[in-house]
């Protein structure tokens, strides 16, 4: 390649690397896992789970008595079958939640926390809301907040349609 066409590749390539979009989902990446991090650095500190536990908690505590099947809180999570498998063996190890056969397919499992998993998510909770009201919602006005969580939603919603 001659050296005139590989500066024009370069400066191509620079120009694409430091553009707005790339630039602005980055920001938008890099914020959401510094985030991701405190949240978790703060529950393992605090309350001994990690995130991501505490997200199985949520799900299986966000309408009582509902049966969750581990399949479902694989596609909730978007984990991996086996990662979802082994998530749920360290936390029943932990005590937090317990399998059960479903009655009416033997090949479904079924999980639902203990009483010691939902004091866990209890204190988790707070903990997850303290760190997001810190780093959220805290550094914006009520009017920034309600743009970005309105923004995000679209966001989400688009994605989610496009799938279809």
């Amino acid at each position: 390649m001659n050296a005139t066409r590989r500066q024009g590749d370069d400066e191509a390539a620079a120009r694409a690397a430091n553009s707005r979009v790339v630039r602005d989902f980055g920001l938008l990446l890099k914020s959401a896992t510094r985030l991701e991090q405190r949240i978790d650095a703060a529950l393992r500190r605090e309350c001994g789970i990690s995130h991501t536990m505490l997200e199985v908690l949520i799900r299986l505590c966000q309408k009582p008595g509902e049966v969750v099947s581990q399949r479902q809180l694989a596609d909730d999570l978007t984990l991996t079958s086996s990662g979802t498998t082994r998530l749920i063996d360290r936390m029943e190890e932990a005590g937090l939640v317990r399998r059960a056969p479903s009655p009416g397919d033997r090949r479904v499992v079924l999980v639902e926390p203990t009483a010691e998993g939902r004091t866990a998510f209890l204190r988790g909770a707070a903990v997850h809301a303290r760190v997001v009201e810190q780093f959220f919602v805290k550094p914006l006005t009520a009017d920034d907040y309600a743009r970005l969580t309105g923004a995000l939603s679209e966001i989400d919603k688009a994605l989610r349609d496009d799938a279809r």
